[in-house]
């Protein structure tokens, strides 16, 4: 078995380990950057799910960097497709137009845009790439990880990797079993964590569902119904037994609003671009997560517009796939691929059209090329949620929640080294929870969170950090947990230029007061305006 070597260690290409790998190689370091999966970028590609953003991410809320992803992304579609007149004139191009996000895109083009950020570093040598690897065993060295073995999917092939720093930017968090770092899952009482939204009796079972997300254009006049699935009876008739009860059969167009769980009633499709549409309330599902409007660009160009779905309706919350046996794992992320194609199905076949006795939808066709697998669903199901690190530091809701900040502003954190804003939004979970869908404040991203209590060199990069199962809900999207691993990234290398620990430059208001300056010359903003008790 070869041993390869690096200075750091980033096992994990998803958001955040792309991000990670970038800053330390900016910081001169060797890279080894390994993947489950044959594609990097996780939410953004592998799992096909379109960035979820602060309102304010055109103009600040994210780094340098993280924008500088965003604006290739448009440069690239301007580019290299025949995008509209109106769409090459617009500053603010978004391929799908969108109601979730103002940079709807196809998976591939972000696959595209962060091999082209990372080709300096890649062509170069200085970060090396493994895609389709996972790690299956670790070696410590008392508090330190000395090696992590991989393996490769399919042809079992092992490598063992070494390096000063080890980065854990999976997606579950799998290191940390493996290296023995004290980790926390699923929910925390409220008695512990004093958090008004916690559950009142901790359950390291109870996490948020994962959603097999696929891609769908629509061909009217077409017939392009998939075979009735297997389990296709179970989940039509499926009603989710959550608390505060849901509003019906899972597949149906009623689903509760996140914020209130008040029902609701949803269509496929609305009226383009007028008010309803843009009312969350009424909004289309097909326009929610599009990801290419043909009127975009030049007509021809798409015979139809291509949505990806991740809706309510193919949320799977029946079982969790960690901290449970593997053939429990394994259960569970079929039946969440059985549940995607029974609403697909559904969809295809059943779905009543708002007005008069038409059933289903048969143009709907599944589009395996847009997320790069056979059976048409994503590379990689989409995570909200994973195992924790038992950090230096833990958020909870008092420090973001604005239920718990009576001055209206989040608490400062004097080791910040990142900012981020969403929702708490914690969707339907396996401990039977309805939504839990919360306002949060502008927040800072606090160092102590990303050190663990014990092991020195690893580090977490991804929805890893100190947060507790309800903050997890706000520090877990795409421009936070990409400030997270380049804030990771970045500290790597201070801390092997300087010689010291990711715990001493949280202790020492020397090392923090540098690393911060790092930070800020690297395009990463500590601070929101105006984030002052009087802002």
């Amino acid at each position: 078995m070869n041993e390869l070597k690096a200075d750091v260690v980033v096992i994990g290409g998803g958001v955040g380990g792309v991000a990670c790998a970038l800053a330390a190689a900016e910081m001169g370091l060797s890279v080894i950057l390994t993947e489950e999966t044959d594609w990097i970028g996780g939410q953004l590609t592998s799992q096909a799910v379109p960035p979820d953003e602060n309102r304010w991410i055109e103009s600040f809320g994210c780094t340098a960097r993280y924008r500088d992803f965003r604006e290739r992304v448009r440069a690239y579609y301007k580019r290299n497709y025949p995008v509209s007149a109106v769409a090459a004139r617009d500053r603010y191009f978004n391929p799908g137009t969108a109601t979730v996000s103002r940079l709807c895109h196809e998976p591939r083009v972000a696959l595209q845009v962060l091999y082209e950020m990372l080709a300096p570093f890649y062509h170069s040598g200085r970060v090396r790439i493994f895609l389709n690897y996972r790690p299956t065993m670790a070696e410590m060295d008392g508090d330190k990880v000395r090696c992590v073995t991989l393996e490769r999917s399919y042809d079992r092939k092992r490598i063992a990797v070494s390096g000063r720093f080890f980065v854990d930017a999976t997606e579950i968090g799998d290191l940390l079993p493996l290296t023995h770092t004290e980790y926390v899952v699923g929910a925390e009482a409220q008695a512990n964590t004093g958090e008004l939204h916690a559950a009142p009796i901790a359950d390291r079972l109870n996490m948020q569902a994962i959603t097999m997300v696929f891609a769908l254009d629509y061909l009217p006049g077409e017939d392009h119904v998939i075979d009735r699935p297997n389990r296709y009876a179970f989940w039509r008739d499926y009603i989710p037994e959550v608390t505060p009860p849901w509003t019906g059969p899972l597949l149906s167009w009623d689903h509760p609003v996140p914020t209130t769980l008040a029902p609701r009633t949803r269509v496929l499709f609305g009226p383009r671009d007028t008010p309803n549409d843009e009312d969350p309330a009424h909004a289309s599902l097909w326009r929610y997560r599009r990801i290419a409007d043909r009127h975009n660009f030049m007509e021809g160009t798409y015979s139809s517009d291509i949505t990806v779905v991740n809706w309510p309706q193919n949320d799977y919350f029946l079982g969790p796939i960690m901290e449970v046996p593997e053939e429990q794992v394994a259960k569970n992320l079929q039946e969440a691929r059985e549940l995607s194609h029974s609403l697909l199905y559904w969809l295809q076949t059943e779905a009543p059209h708002p007005e008069g006795d038409a059933r289903g939808y048969p143009g709907l066709r599944l589009r395996q090329d847009v997320v790069g697998t056979d059976d048409g669903l994503a590379k990689y199901p989409y995570i909200r949620e994973s195992r924790r690190i038992a950090a230096r530091f833990t958020v909870t809701e008092a420090h973001v929640g604005r239920a718990m900040r009576p001055e209206g502003t989040a608490a400062l954190f004097p080791d910040s080294v990142g900012i981020g804003h969403y929702n708490i939004d914690l969707h339907p979970s396996t401990g039977g929870d309805n939504y839990i869908d919360v306002p949060s404040l502008p927040f800072q991203i606090p160092l102590g969170s990303l050190i663990p209590i014990r092991v020195s060199n690893l580090l977490p990069a991804a929805k890893n950090i100190g947060t507790t199962h309800i903050t997890n809900g706000c520090y877990r999207l795409h421009p936070v947990e990409w400030n997270i691993g380049e804030a990771v990234g970045f500290l790597t290398g201070y801390c092997l230029h300087h010689g010291c620990s990711p715990a001493e430059v949280w202790e020492q208001p020397t090392h923090l007061h540098q690393f911060q300056q790092v930070l800020e010359k690297g395009g990463i903003e500590l601070a929101w305006p105006n984030i002052g008790p009087k802002g």
